[in-house]
């Protein structure tokens, strides 16, 4: 092989490497938050997305994830949900003002390894991740759990089965480089002044399964100290408002003149669930970090966009009702809670951004027909 022919290969092979190894555990269903999470993760040229774990069972929500994932080209990345399956939709009883757009992205954007009807194929959550993380080299993998946390749990007990001799809890403290759980109120609950009860992703489901994972991993003969654990609290996105100019760029608004194929599932998906208004960014936050680390993308600037908001403890959740407290040790030095480094706007604009060119860009839906036509669908014109 020749000198310039070594070192492409070089170049090439250190891009690859370089790609993070990510697994995304959501509750794809209540909150349109988690879409958004999704695209930047599918569309994140950084990223090698190795399972979508969904932790509600029903039936629209492996099934609009999957039409999520071809939308963007990862067809192929395998999806597990928890059995028995269910039809349900939802239904806001709490404020009356959302919309629901799971079955609407499965059904109008029906595609990838589970189009519509077909839900029952997906894995079975537990035997998904323990294949892949068999498959994973040690120390390699992100896990982002972006919704409960009832998968991991069952993860966390399960046994030897064909795909590793090991049991969960050393399979899983094996393989992760990494576990970002968005969740929880820190350093305890209400102490951000947004609410008394415990947060949804710890008490949504089932708090015991939650505390479960959680107080878990405090068990320092089962986690090395290289495992680190990084927690995004509620009040990290609940004022970082996004997916505006996503509507307005590919959500067909009444009276638009979009045309059906340059409508964008996610960007409906926002439009179907808060009406043609932005939400909160619980869940692209977290996959943000998941995949950049403190530093957030280059859209970031100079300054960065997170910090960790301690520097030693652990979080502590009650399997009663979900509530959680930060203890303060200084012998647990791999835990950590995020606090925002920039202003809420500031941040929105950075994920905004990110759903643009996820959607738009190079990485994205158009930025794949420009590779193929040399031409875009959204203003006609020619590629140099």
């Amino acid at each position: 092989m020749k000198p310039f022919a070594i070192a492409l290969h070089l170049i090439i092979s250190t891009v690859v490497l370089a790609k993070k190894n990510l697994i995304i555990d959501t509750d794809l269903f209540s909150d349109v938050d988690d879409a958004g999470a999704l695209l930047i993760a599918t569309t994140s040229p950084n990223v090698n997305l190795l399972a979508v774990s969904i932790n509600y069972p029903s039936s629209y929500s492996a099934l609009a994830a999957s039409a999520i994932l071809a939308h963007y080209g990862k067809a192929h990345v395998p999806i597990g949900i928890p059995r028995p399956l269910t039809n349900t939709t939802f239904f806001d009883s709490w404020s009356f003002t959302l919309g629901e757009y799971t079955s609407k992205v499965a059904y109008h954007f029906s595609g990838g390894s589970l189009p519509w009807g077909r839900a029952e194929d997906a894995w079975d959550p537990v035997a998904l991740y323990r294949k892949v993380l068999a498959e994973a080299d040690d120390g390699s993998v992100t896990i982002v759990s972006i919704g409960f946390l009832d998968n991991l749990s069952v993860l966390l007990n399960s046994t030897a089965d064909a795909h590793s001799p090991l049991p969960g809890r050393t399979l899983l403290a094996r393989k992760l480089s990494e576990l970002v759980i968005m969740g929880g109120s820190f350093p305890f609950t209400n102490s951000t002044g947004n609410s008394s009860t415990g947060s949804w992703n710890f008490a949504g489901s089932d708090p015991a399964l939650a505390a479960h994972v959680v107080n878990d991993l405090t068990d320092r003969s089962s986690w090395p100290p290289r495992v680190r654990v990084v927690y995004v609290g509620d009040d990290v996105g609940a004022r970082v408002l996004t997916g505006g100019p996503l509507i307005s760029a590919a959500a067909a608004a009444p009276g638009s003149q979009l045309k059906d194929e340059d409508r964008d599932p996610v960007g409906m998906a926002y439009a179907w669930y808060g009406y043609y208004t932005p939400r909160p960014s619980w869940d692209p936050l977290a996959v943000v970090y998941a995949i950049h680390g403190l530093e957030g993308p280059e859209e970031s600037g100079e300054s960065g966009l997170f910090e960790f908001g301690n520097h030693c403890g652990y979080n502590r959740v009650d399997r009663r009702d979900g509530t959680n407290r930060w203890v303060w040790d200084e012998g647990v030095r791999n835990q950590f809670f995020l606090r925002l480094k920039v202003a809420d706007e500031r941040a929105a604009e950075v994920v905004d951004d990110l759903f643009m060119k996820g959607t738009f860009g190079t990485v994205g839906r158009e930025g794949k027909q420009r590779q193929e036509t040399g031409r875009c669908n959204l203003c006609g014109h020619e590629e140099l």
